[in-house]
């Protein structure tokens, strides 16, 4: 192994209400990474997360929890976290994922391979080995938008310029890290140079959408994003946020409409861009509304079975 793939990292996980994901998540990074530190940040939770990390790790020098007195959101945490981070490379990592041995090093490799590059993904697999959704996106622009919220991205394959998809996970798997407009939170390995000259996320978000904004404001600033395919990790996606779906979902929404606000207000019609504001509100309300009549339903069920 050279000594670019055997670099430590300061591995940042930041953790609410996971559970056992969180362990299983700091198990496999101690295993196929134990020179590099762990630092969870726990976002006030209310499970028994941390108290399985106190016990199972419990004479682990390199494992150092953070507890934040309230939920302050991603953003906060992860910059929170990384405060407290002494190594030159920052891996931003959910604690419903499970790396293995090769997923650092790759990620490592291709970060000192390339001068210009300050961010990394890796290839996020679902439970069935399929490939997850967000691991390599383009990004999304009002109009690519516009084609997901209307759901004629299965035009895509077809008609790749009139609906084009952002999501690029239904593309072939390139056999070589290739170069990206954004990737994951789920799985981000930073230069610290690259953070120093960037800066942390925008605190502004609370969930969702802050990759985006930071893969935004790396490529604002020169640095170069890439997606590596043999960098490869499990990720057992919205572990944290099951208890509370249509919050998470309100805050995903806001999200998006933050972002577009943010970097898209002066380069697109104002026309257009209201028009996919209003189609991103129109869409929560619809899930919001469909949730409210499910649980309904659900619970006219539960008390006929009662009776």
């Amino acid at each position: 192994m050279n000594s670019a793939s055997s670099s430590p990292v300061s591995v940042i996980i930041v953790n609410y209400n996971s559970g056992r994901h969180v362990s299983s998540c700091v198990r496999s990074v101690l295993q196929h990474a134990p020179d590099s530190e762990v630092i969870v940040v726990d976002n006030a939770s209310q499970d028994d997360s941390i108290t399985l990390l106190d016990t199972e790790f419990a004479d682990q020098s390199q494992l150092k929890i953070i507890r934040h007195p309230v939920n302050a959101g991603f953003a906060v945490a992860c910059n929170l976290g990384t405060s407290h981070a002494t190594h030159n490379y920052y891996f931003y990592l959910n604690p419903d994922c499970i790396i293995d041995e090769k997923t650092i090093p790759r990620l490592l490799d291709c970060l000192h391979t390339h001068e210009n590059v300050g961010m990394v993904g890796g290839l996020l697999l679902n439970a069935d080995g399929s490939e997850q959704r967000g691991g390599r996106r383009s990004v999304p622009t009002p109009g690519r938008t516009l084609v997901r919220i209307l759901k004629l991205s299965f035009l895509s394959k077809r008609f790749p310029r009139l609906f084009p998809d952002f999501n690029l996970h239904q593309q072939a798997l390139p056999e070589h890290p290739i170069e990206v407009d954004a990737i994951s939170g789920a799985c981000m390995l930073v230069k610290r140079r690259a953070f120093d000259e960037v800066s942390g996320l925008d605190e502004a978000y609370f969930l969702h959408c802050e990759d985006l904004d930071w893969c935004m404001r790396f490529h604002q600033q020169g640095w170069k994003i890439m997606f590596v395919p043999d960098a490869i990790l499990t990720h057992e996606q919205g572990a944290c946020s099951k208890s509370t779906p249509i919050a998470v979902e309100w805050y995903k929404h806001n999200g998006m409409v933050r972002f577009y606000r943010k970097f898209f207000r002066h380069e697109y019609p104002h026309l257009l861009l209201w028009t996919v504001i209003l189609a991103i509100w129109v869409r929560f309300g619809s899930i919001a509304a469909l949730s409210s009549v499910k649980n309904v339903w659900q619970a006219a069920l539960g008390s006929r079975n009662l009776k």
